[in-house]
């Protein structure tokens, strides 16, 4: 199985991550939930749910528009860790986060 994560900043400015089953399998969803929380805190991101609770995806989406477009422009370490970790966070084969809609689908 192939996990394919979108990244997109809006028209024509998406970032593609493909990573098979072998590249996951050193990893899992609590080190990925473990990533986001460090981002989300070292980001000084803030809770998009007014009651304080705050879901895997809302930390995902959150990470990526805090993190910046820049960061996936570069390709560096951080972003394929951000594509990573998504795709073990959600166990989902094709993932597309849409900063701009701030919306995330499977």
């Amino acid at each position: 199985m192939v996990h394919h994560i979108i990244v997109s900043f809006g028209r024509e400015r998406e970032y593609e991550y493909r990573f098979s089953h072998t590249d996951l399998a050193a990893g899992s969803p609590e080190e990925a939930r473990r990533w986001f929380d460090k981002e989300f805190a070292d980001l000084e991101c803030e809770p998009s749910n007014p009651m304080g609770k705050v879901l895997i995806i809302d930390k995902i989406l959150n990470v990526a528009r805090y993190g910046g477009e820049h960061r996936f422009i570069e390709g560096k370490d951080w972003a394929t860790r951000f594509a990573r970790y998504t795709a073990l966070a959600l166990g989902r084969d094709t993932v597309r986060i849409d900063v701009e809609a701030f919306n995330i689908g499977y």
